[in-house]
């Protein structure tokens, strides 16, 4: 019978440690997917104003920029809040306009869905449309009879009886469709900054410098050299700090099915506390010989922690290792699909194994192993001797 309890035991840890596994791998995979995806749009370091919208390129040091070593390339970029209109269809958008190194810095033409990367060809200029807009406005590429129209308020008050005259107008055609991710979608068209800054009567500010940075070099000590040349007035972002808010919510979302699981593991851990009391019962002649033989309590309570640890060790071994089988199974072959409707960029559930997780597992199983098995030795021992 208390073997029966005992392999009870060291099953329930062991499928709390792989869960645990799974779950911690599963979203490392969501969080790198997640990250591939906002790295088509948003650039290693971007620098912004502190207070304010835009500035002018006067305003900072652009050689000095230029030549920080680890900065490969920079592009200009203008956002702002505009109207799109199809036929008779319309959708707020915010028009990003972007300068040519713009597709190098972002490699956003990697995530064209529909059409080419081309904003401006001679003195044409282009739309670069987000899936979720191209979908909200029903725009076909194709259609060159009926082009896009995007209207901006214009800067400053003012005062007119006729709406079209609080706007600055102007009639294009779409280039291509880019996917990134539904934030970005939904609300992003790309245009040529030269247009961004006609429709807005500026001369040469933007809203940011997008950065690119040497892949070997040292990004936090970039981003800080920057920030010291450029002043208290900027502020300098990395990706996830560009992103910050999102970020946060999948950490915590992450670490709170971290805790629930680990709830439910303390729970399982319950049957290691039944299958020691079970053992020490039945243990009761056995410990009283080794009382009579000279055994001190602690050893005698070190004897069946140690039996407990053994438990909780097992199980949590066996867990990591079938949770670590299962996550190289599924990064490898795809088995668990996504089964939702629509359409997905991937078709499985991302797995990223981070030797880090397979510790903290360990760590946390071994804890409520010691717990599991110092309760009912306290408790008991003393009852028996």
């Amino acid at each position: 019978m208390i073997n029966i309890i005992t392999i009870v035991s060291v099953f329930g840890v062991m499928v709390g440690a792989m869960a645990l596994v799974i779950v911690l791998s599963v979203f490392n995979g969501f969080e790198k997917l997640i990250m591939s995806l906002f790295n088509a749009f948003n650039p290693d370091l971007e620098i912004s104003l502190k207070e304010g919208k835009t500035f002018s390129l006067d305003a900072i040091p652009l050689e000095e920029i230029e030549n920080t070593p680890g900065v490969v390339m920079y592009s200009e970029v203008l956002d702002e809040t505009g109207l799109l209109m199809y036929r008779q269809r319309q959708h707020i958008i915010k028009m990003r306009g972007v300068s040519a190194s713009f597709r190098d810095i972002s490699g956003i033409d990697t995530m064209l869905l529909e059409g080419s990367y081309l904003l401006e060809e001679g003195d044409v200029d282009f739309f670069l449309l987000g899936q979720g807009v191209a979908y909200m406005l029903g725009v076909n590429l194709n259609d060159f009879m009926n082009p896009l129209h995007l209207y901006i308020p214009r800067r400053g008050r003012t005062v007119s009886m006729h709406p079209s005259q609080a706007f600055h107008a102007t009639s294009n055609f779409a280039s291509g469709v880019f996917g990134i991710q539904s934030e970005f979608d939904l609300e992003y068209v790309l245009v040529p900054i030269r247009l961004a800054r006609s429709l807005l009567q500026y001369r040469d500010e933007v809203s940011s410098l997008a950065i690119k940075l040497d892949p070997a070099a040292n990004h936090n000590l970039v981003q800080q050299d920057l920030e010291q040349l450029l002043g208290p007035a900027f502020v300098v972002k990395n990706r996830y700090q560009q992103q910050e808010f999102f970020y946060k919510i999948m950490r915590s979302e992450k670490w709170i099915i971290f805790l629930i699981l680990t709830f439910i593991l303390v729970i399982a851990a319950f049957n290691v506390i039944g299958s020691l009391t079970m053992l020490v019962i039945e243990k009761q002649r056995d410990v009283g010989v080794l009382r009579s033989m000279g055994a001190s309590r602690q050893l005698i309570r070190r004897i069946f922690m140690i039996e407990g640890i053994m438990i909780s060790l097992g199980g949590a071994l066996a867990g990591i290792l079938l949770g670590a089988l299962i996550g190289w199974l599924q990064s490898s072959f795809g088995l668990i699909t996504i089964q939702a409707e629509g359409t997905y960029i991937i078709d499985a559930y991302p797995v990223v194994m981070k030797s880090g997780d397979f510790v903290l597992v360990a760590v946390t199983v071994f804890c409520i192993g010691v717990l599991a098995s110092v309760l009912p030795v306290r408790n008991i021992i003393f009852t028996t001797s």
